[in-house]
């Protein structure tokens, strides 16, 4: 779908689009509600401030929806499961032994900060995600915090690219 197309979507229809890039509910609602957007540029930055205004709920709720680093998705199904598999793709062709410590860090992070292990995975094997999950399990909740917008800001970017192409 093209930009223009998105426009034209019914609000309940555009926010469901959107879902697909971050899984906020209420970032989708916001970023909906501004359309029609001129360019890409202006429905990226409306994403951005978007995100920038979301409290920590609100990204509990986009984290939420996202798979674990090396977790199969293959049963899933839609766009946003395609997403993943695509993003995720140097996790999915770890060897074994990477595969099972990629399944440790994500039980050691998710028990110290209880949520996802988020990171923006384009472009990274599955060594390079192990390294940045377990530098990350020293983080402070704060820090860490800071890191996840920042991982979600550039998955949901490029998530809104691919949709309005």
């Amino acid at each position: 779908m093209d930009l223009a197309e998105w426009n034209r979507l019914p609000a309940a229809d555009a926010q469901r689009e959107l879902l697909a890039c971050c899984a906020s509910p209420r970032w989708a609602a916001t970023v909906a509600r501004g359309r029609p957007y001129t360019g890409a540029g202006a429905v990226l930055a409306a994403g951005q401030t978007a995100l920038d205004g979301l409290d920590w709920a609100d990204v509990r709720a986009a984290l939420d929806a996202h798979p674990r680093i090396g977790e199969r998705i293959a049963a899933t199904k839609g766009r946003e499961a395609d997403w993943s598999r695509r993003e995720q793709s140097g996790a999915q062709d770890a060897d074994a032994t990477t595969a099972a410590e990629l399944v440790k860090a994500n039980e050691a992070y998710e028990e110290r900060f209880g949520h996802v292990f988020l990171i923006f995975a384009t472009g990274k094997s599955a060594g390079e995600m192990l390294a940045a999950a377990r530098e990350r399990l020293a983080n402070d909740e704060a820090t860490e915090r800071a890191v996840v917008l920042r991982e979600l800001a550039k998955i949901t970017r490029l998530r809104m690219e691919r949709l309005l192409t």
